[in-house]
């Protein structure tokens, strides 16, 4: 009987290194489980009790319609042929022949990866997941879950895809030599512009929970986080579409500089306020993973640092001074400032990857020859321009497609609840609640209960007389 690893048999292939494909199903997981379970868990906790279902909710559906929709038009839009300079062509990727076949980019430079193509197609599946649950962030407490349901779908053809194919797909950006290791353009600044501009056209959430939104579960909040930061060795390790010397030091750099982030974060804080901040140390990590994502595999390691103090100094400032004196982002309410922890941070990564990415590690990676940042020299100041005029690409596409989408579906469905479901939250928008603190979830009414609890007596205890013992107290 021939064994499973027969290089005879027709499921091991000459081109396939199991390694390579180990690792990166290994590394999609770790993506995904940032998404499902890692922000289902951080966006139910973070927000409002009564906002914890719909918070869930919303990156629950996401991660199930971009999926479907991944396989049936999405993916061949982003790593497809060319349709247009900025897109692919699009078209269904669950032909049997087409998954076991070696997986490639079509205008990509690059080598066709050691793997077959399911496992390319699931890979970046996660990415786009996890880049549409993002812009829930900015909305969450608020917007109506139809049009939520509405959006998804819309927002991943006509905006995560352009991006995607722009600078990893082969088009333009990407043959022009924009750098972006792993997302911090494609998936950190378009959702953080995405998210703002969504948040904007929805409107603010009710004033009282505008001025007071506590987490709900701060424990729960800081296991969301902690998925989210142990899924992102797989966020940029699996970026090389190999387990080789680029990954091991991205998993590296993206580890130190998430911990330099978060420490510079709740340094400000005890200066400036007094106390660290739990949702403050979780935002200052955020902001260090998504800082190092545009050059994690790209740029050496002190790099990897620099990267973290700006990241977790940055948007700190932007947040706490900037959004203070500006009336336009007073006006925006971004629920979990994604515009700051994403957005502003991607963007710094990007420039700063413009700065710092080391010409030794590009030749390992990149297909362009003499790729190198500015502060080795030679045509590095080419790159950082490059690195700017990407960043306004992306920037400038999800304002104007996220506007029209929203704009569109304002039409047939409104993008705000009612203002009586917004004071009433998770049982107006699903007719449940996150946490029973009554018998089995229902809600506490003093006189049913009452009622019911002395039938109960009676009916175990025929001869049961109201005494001592006997009082009900209603609380």
């Amino acid at each position: 009987m021939a064994g499973a690893y027969d290089p005879r048999l027709p499921e091991v292939p000459e081109w396939l290194n199991k390694g390579d494909n180990a690792w990166q199903l290994t590394a999609a997981t770790l993506v995904g489980l940032q998404s499902m379970p890692g922000l289902v868990i951080l966006y139910a906790s973070i927000v409002k009790k009564k906002w914890a279902v719909n918070s869930a909710f919303m990156a629950l559906y996401a991660f199930a319609a971009v999926l479907l929709c991944w396989v049936l038009l999405c993916y061949k839009m982003a790593f497809g042929d060319e349709l247009l300079p900025f897109w692919g062509k699009g078209g269904p990727a669950f032909d049997q022949g087409y998954l076991k076949s070696r997986a490639k980019i079509p205008k990509s430079k690059t080598m066709a990866p050691l793997f077959p193509m399911a496992t390319l197609v699931y890979f970046q599946f996660t990415f786009a997941a996890i880049t549409t649950i993002l812009v829930a962030g900015s909305v969450l407490g608020r917007m109506n879950i139809k049009a939520w349901m509405a959006f998804v779908p819309l927002w991943l053809i006509f905006s995560y895809t352009v991006g995607a194919y722009s600078l990893w797909g082969g088009g333009f950006l990407y043959q022009w030599g924009v750098i972006d290791y792993s997302g911090g353009y494609v998936i950190h600044l378009s959702s953080g512009v995405a998210g703002f501009v969504a948040a904007y056209w929805v409107g603010p959430r009710p004033k009282a929970d505008r001025e007071r939104f506590p987490p709900n579960n701060v424990l729960l909040m800081l296991a969301g986080a902690g998925l989210l930061w142990m899924g992102w060795s797989g966020f940029n390790g699996g970026a090389p579409y190999a387990a080789n010397l680029t990954s091991s030091i991205a998993v590296l750099n993206t580890n130190l500089s998430a911990a330099t982030s978060l420490l510079v974060w709740t340094t400000l804080d005890v200066i400036f306020f007094g106390k660290p901040s739990v949702i403050g140390a979780i935002q200052g990590m955020v902001t260090g993973l998504a800082g190092v994502t545009p050059g994690a595999g790209l740029m050496q390691t002190w790099a990897a640092i620099i990267v973290g103090i700006v990241s977790g100094t940055a948007p700190w400032a932007s947040m706490m001074i900037l959004h203070k004196k500006s009336a336009l982002l007073q006006k925006v309410d971004d629920t979990l400032a994604v515009f700051y922890t994403h957005a502003v941070a991607g963007l710094l990564g990007g420039i700063m990857t413009g700065l710092f990415a080391h010409p030794e590690l590009c030749e390992l990676l990149l297909p362009e020859p003499k790729t190198r940042g500015a502060f080795y020299g030679g045509n590095g100041g080419k790159q950082l321009l490059k690195q700017l005029a990407g960043a306004a690409f992306i920037a400038v596409w999800n304002l104007v497609s996220t506007t029209i989408i929203l704009l569109a579906i304002r039409m047939f469905i409104p993008l705000r609840m009612a203002e009586e479901e917004l004071g009433i939250g998770d049982d107006a928008a699903h007719g449940e609640e996150a946490y029973a603190l009554w018998g089995d979830g229902e809600k506490f009414d003093a006189t049913r209960h009452v009622q019911q609890f002395e039938r109960d007596q009676e009916a175990a205890h025929p001869s049961y007389v109201h005494g001592a013992r006997g009082v009900t107290i209603v609380l």
